[in-house]
C-alpha cells in the first residue's frame, strides 16, 4: 500500500501544480502590457505554402513590429463586403468567373498603405505577390511612395510533412481557431474548446486537393523567389521546427533587416 499511497500523493501534487500553472497563465494574460512602439519601420513579405504557418507568424510580426498585416485574400473579401470602388470592380470580375487583376490587388494594397493607420510603421504582406509581374508592380508602387521592401521571408517545409499537418487540421469557422487531430486536438473530439460549437475540416484539406494546391504554389513561387534572391533580400526559414523556434529565427531576420537601414 505504501507505493499506492505515494502514487496518489504524487498525482495530487501534479494536479495542484497544473492548477497553479493555469492560474499564473491566466494572470499573465490579464496583465496589461504597455503598448509597443516600433524601433524601425518594417516592410516585409511572408511566403510559404498552405499550412507552413503564415497564419501563425504574420500576426506575431504585426504585434511585435507595430505594422499592419495585409492578407490579400482577406483584403479582397473586405473590400467586396464594403462595396468600395475597388471592391465593386473585383466583384464584377469574380462574378464573371475571372481572376481579379493584379492592378486591382495592388490598388487595394496601396489604399491600405495610404489610409490604414496601422500601416504607418510598415507592413507584412501575406499571399502576395504570387507571380513575377505582381512583384514588379508592387516594387513600382512602393517606389512611387519612395519606399522599398526590407526583406522577403520564405517558410520552407517538405510537402509530405505539410500534408500530414494539413489533412488533420480542424477549424472553428466563426473565430478561425485551428486545431489538429494529432498535434493539437480539441479537448472534446470535433468541438471548439471555447464555444463548444462544432469544428469543420476545409473541403480542400484532403490529400488530393492539397497536392494540387502545393504543385500550383511551387510553380508560381519559384520564379518569385528567384526574383527576390537577385535583389538580395530573400531569407529562408525552416518551418518544420516548432512555431516558437520559427518565430525566433524569423524575428532575428526581421530585426537585422531593419537595423541595416539605420
Amino acid at each position: 500500500m505504501a507505493v499506492q499511497d505515494e502514487l496518489e500523493y504524487l498525482k495530487s501534487l501534479v494536479a495542484q501544480l497544473n492548477e497553479k500553472i493555469h492560474t499564473l497563465e491566466a494572470k499573465a494574460k490579464d496583465t496589461v502590457s504597455p503598448p509597443k512602439t516600433p524601433a524601425q519601420q518594417l516592410r516585409t513579405i511572408l511566403i510559404g505554402p498552405p499550412g507552413a504557418g503564415k497564419g501563425t507568424q504574420a500576426p506575431r510580426i504585426r504585434d511585435e513590429f507595430c505594422v499592419c498585416h495585409l492578407a490579400t485574400g482577406d483584403l479582397l473579401r473586405d473590400q467586396v463586403a464594403k462595396k468600395t470602388k475597388l471592391g465593386v470592380e473585383a466583384k464584377k470580375v469574380m462574378d464573371a468567373g475571372g481572376l481579379v487583376g493584379d492592378d486591382i490587388v495592388v490598388g487595394m494594397i496601396k489604399d491600405q498603405l495610404e489610409n490604414n493607420k496601422a500601416c504607418k510603421n510598415g507592413f507584412v504582406l501575406d499571399g502576395f505577390p504570387r507571380t513575377v509581374p505582381q512583384a514588379s508592380m508592387l516594387d513600382k508602387m512602393l517606389q512611387e511612395r519612395k519606399e522599398k521592401l526590407d526583406s522577403v521571408v520564405q517558410l520552407v517545409i517538405e510537402d509530405q510533412l505539410l500534408i500530414s499537418r494539413i489533412t488533420g487540421r480542424l477549424i472553428h469557422p466563426a473565430s478561425g481557431r485551428t486545431y489538429h487531430r494529432e498535434f493539437n486536438p480539441p479537448k472534446k473530439p470535433m468541438v471548439d474548446d471555447v464555444t463548444g460549437e462544432p469544428l469543420v475540416q476545409r473541403s480542400d484539406d484532403n490529400v488530393e486537393a492539397l497536392r494540387k494546391r502545393l504543385a500550383v504554389f511551387h510553380s508560381q513561387t519559384g520564379p518569385v523567389v528567384d526574383y527576390y534572391k537577385q535583389k538580395g533580400i530573400w531569407h529562408p526559414i525552416d518551418a518544420a521546427q516548432s512555431p516558437n523556434l520559427v518565430w525566433e529565427n524569423l524575428r532575428n531576420v526581421l530585426v537585422k533587416s531593419t537595423q541595416q537601414k539605420s
